[in-house]
């Protein structure tokens, strides 16, 4: 984890006190605690959605608010379904129905409700339709899933699902997993919003056991860890999944996201507002 990692969860602080509806008299100790516990962290062996998911559950601790972002992942989820069918005739329509729906994919990912991230979906689809990836290893992600008898999909955001479930019935592969968050965690999509899109209908649906926004190896369920280590093919979404994953050099894992700081875009080789289809080392 970088440094710069630190400084961005002590910008987000303010914003997710007030998403938790924290009474003013708490803050002060609440935000001295928690910069205290970042000063002592390990840099090269922690993780930063481990450390978001752990002043989150302070601040639940003094909260009645136990979903903060339950509004914006129901209008996220509504606003792309409203539009599903567009996307789906663009898809079926297309010269190329898998890049299409790969594009619109990875588009999704946009849809973050970070302590300082902005986004426009409208634009964000355009652009991805106008751009190349600045890494593209969709050609291997083809061939891997045609070879494949055994997917897991590790999904992140709520909205952005509805365009994993584009995906998923477009490439229609009889034996997909799809796995969620086990607990609400920013607007990161567990099984009530991923059932509220359809998911379920198109591949079996399941939680990572976890509730950090990531799939962190050391942190999932026994259950989910016994089909992570048996799927022949693993697509990681999102920038959270990407950075509790990174390290891993397993060529059954491909990386689908947007860059959207430069800290991982470091990381990935790329820069921020790239659009990225990843093969891990192998």
């Amino acid at each position: 984890m970088n440094y710069e990692c630190l400084i961005c969860q002590v910008k987000g602080l303010q914003k997710r006190m007030d998403k938790y509806e924290i009474a003013e008299e708490k803050r002060n100790t609440i935000v001295s605690q928690a910069i205290s516990r970042i000063a002592g962290i390990d840099l090269d062996n922690s993780y930063s959605p481990e450390i978001t998911r752990n002043i989150l559950k302070e601040l639940e601790k003094e909260s009645e608010v136990k979903d903060p972002y339950a509004a914006e992942k129901k209008e996220s989820n509504q606003a792309l379904l409203s539009r599903y069918s567009e996307f789906k005739k663009k898809v079926e329509e297309s010269d190329d129905k898998f890049d299409t729906a790969l594009r619109y994919a990875i588009a999704g990912n946009i849809i973050d409700f970070g302590p300082t991230h902005r986004f426009d979906v409208d634009e964000t689809i355009e652009q991805v339709f106008e751009t190349q990836f600045a890494i593209d290893n969709s050609n291997a992600l083809k061939t891997a899933i045609i070879k494949a008898k055994s997917i897991l999909y590790l999904c992140d955001n709520s909205g952005e699902i509805v365009m994993d479930k584009l995906f998923l019935e477009t490439i229609d592969h009889p034996n997909v997993t799809v796995a969620v968050r086990d607990q609400p965690i920013l607007n990161d999509a567990t099984l009530n919003e991923a059932t509220e899109v359809g998911l379920h209908k198109v591949a079996r649906l399941i939680t990572n056991g976890d509730d950090a926004p990531s799939t962190l190896l050391h942190r999932v369920s026994k259950e989910f860890l016994e089909i992570y280590n048996s799927a022949d093919l693993i697509i990681s979404k999102g920038m959270g999944n990407f950075e509790g994953l990174m390290d891993e050099n397993d060529p059954r894992l491909f990386y689908l996201l947007m860059i959207k700081c430069p800290v991982i875009g470091l990381k990935v080789g790329a820069e921020k507002g790239d659009f990225v289809v990843k093969r891990s080392k192998s």
